[in-house]
């Protein structure tokens, strides 16, 4: 098959939906000696995709299509007509808010969660309106929708209308390379060096948006911890700026115990599996997820977790985490107390969390996303499986300047 991935809402590898790209193109690199792989590909965004460029081709993208409404313009006018021209069987767009109307070959598409319906204020205006009553009439249209949960897959049929027949439920997976135990003692060390956090501490991992990833009571139970037990424990805040980062920028700024919370901004790949291994609790009171990739992230680099279970949350971490309200700043402060005051139930927590990470499998997550595109492909009479094309001449596997990335108008070859 010729697959064509579109990452172009990825938003800098800085969200969950950015880290499930960057994932599924890894573990389908295995794959890339039986099928064509083209990812079209935001200019800035390329180096991020380095690790591809041997094996699947990469389509530049102009950096003017970055801004949503240009991004979502692309989609629909630009995207369809170059899987035409490179012969796509299948087009694989990994995001609910770029799903495409025009049917250039087999559609597949990925929705993570239905925030809009779920999360007042998450978004602004247009992205709430267009999430709401523009989505349900292009998911439709899909050949094949991809949910990472069951509880995403109870929500797409709610709000959307879909029958579940039509749902294929395929969770996100763990790169076990990366995120595996190792010694906590460098890891402790390496963070220090690197952050000056040389107290025990609570990590807390995911963008600073607010209300939708709940730091205000987050920081608001760890100020009365503080207060309470004089405790040597510290914060440890990591994640890229987001909507209303601000807020939760100013109620650290103003706490009494400022000097105990470190935000780090956002964590490079490469550095996250030491801070997991490094810190003594995870915890995650997210108000909504509709997968959670970070708990079960931590839990594979021997972090015990405490987590909400809100959205699809349950459903990921089974029962190998402590439990918090996420509404209830008294109950966040008093888990934060028990489980920082017991180690033998941290210890109970990192075992099972352990067993728990070893069901997720990004190579596993692959092989069933490989099985939606064929059923995919099959379903669209006009990409049959039986015949394969040879691939165009044209773009090379290497990136260089692309015509479709320019202002001039699409033109047929000769």
């Amino acid at each position: 098959m010729r697959i064509g991935i579109s990452t172009s809402v990825m938003q800098r590898g800085q969200s969950g939906v950015g880290q499930y790209v960057l994932a599924l193109v890894r573990a389908l690199l295995g794959e890339a000696h039986r099928h064509d792989f083209i990812l079209f590909v935001l200019e800035e965004d390329l180096p991020l995709f380095g690790f591809a460029a041997a094996a699947m081709q990469l389509v530049p993208v102009a950096e003017r299509f970055r801004p949503p409404l240009n991004n979502v313009l692309w989609h629909q006018l630009y995207l369809p007509r170059l899987a035409r021209r490179l012969q796509l069987d299948v087009l694989h767009v990994p995001s609910y808010r770029r799903l495409l109307w025009p049917h250039p070959c087999a559609l597949v598409a990925t929705l993570h969660d239905l925030a809009p319906f779920r999360v007042p204020g998450k978004y602004n205006l247009p992205r709430m309106l267009y999430g709401r009553t523009v989505v349900p009439w292009l998911a439709r249209r899909q050949d094949e929708i991809i949910t990472v949960s069951q509880f995403t897959a109870a929500d797409i049929t709610t709000f959307l209308g879909l029958p579940r027949r039509r749902l294929r439920v395929i969770h996100n997976g763990l790169d076990h390379e990366r995120f595996h135990p190792g010694s906590r003692t460098m890891a402790k060390t390496a963070v220090a060096h690197s952050h000056g956090v040389h107290q025990p501490f609570f990590l807390y991992v995911a963008r600073l948006e607010h209300p939708a990833k709940n730091h205000v009571r987050l920081i608001n139970a760890f100020n009365r911890f503080k207060t309470e037990t004089g405790s040597p424990w510290q914060l440890v805040l990591g994640g890229s700026i987001w909507r209303g980062a601000e807020v939760v920028q100013g109620l650290v700024r103003q706490s009494a115990f400022a000097a105990d919370i470190h935000p780090l901004g956002f964590v490079a790949d490469e550095e996250l599996p030491m801070l997991y291994r490094a810190a003594d609790l995870f915890v995650f009171p997210s108000l909504f997820e509709g997968f959670g990739l970070p708990p079960i992230e931590a839990m594979a680099c021997g972090c015990p977790v405490l987590s909400s279970t809100s959205g699809a949350l349950g459903e990921v971490i089974g029962d190998a985490a402590a439990i918090l309200d996420p509404e209830s700043t008294t109950d966040i402060q008093t888990q934060l107390t028990r489980l920082a005051g017991d180690i033998r139930a941290r210890n109970e927590l990192r075992a099972k969390g352990l067993v728990r990470a070893a069901l997720f499998d990004w190579r596993r997550t692959a092989a069933a996303t490989l099985e939606a595109y064929a059923s995919a492909a099959a379903k669209n009479k006009r990409s049959p499986l039986v015949v394969r094309r040879a691939p165009p001449s044209w773009p090379e596997r290497t990136p260089r300047p692309s015509p479709w990335a320019s202002d001039e108008p699409l033109t047929p070859r000769s």
